[in-house]
């Protein structure tokens, strides 16, 4: 299955991020591997795929410069998460 990142696809996982760890948070206790586990499937999982991707071409890593795509995508999914999670907060459950 390949994924193509984009900024709609980063902004997802920013909502998925921003829906699914508030609600893990209070759950989580004290145990460090819980925390390992929870960021893992929550955050680094789904960022990387639907952010950075998996298919990353070659030529992008050599040559210099900023990787705008990629910038724009991660300013989407925090965009996202941010905003998501400031939503919930502001409405009454």
């Amino acid at each position: 299955m390949k994924i193509t990142p984009t900024p709609v696809t980063a902004a997802l996982a920013g909502v998925f991020a921003g829906v699914v760890m508030p609600l893990l948070w209070p759950r989580l206790g004290d145990d460090t591997l819980n925390w390992i586990f929870a960021f893992l499937l929550v955050i680094a999982l789904p960022a990387h795929a639907l952010v950075v991707g998996f298919n990353t071409p070659r030529e992008s890593a050599a040559r210099d410069g900023l990787d705008t795509a990629l910038l724009k995508r991660v300013a989407a999914w925090l965009v996202a998460a941010l905003a998501t999670v400031a939503l919930t907060k502001a409405l009454p459950l």
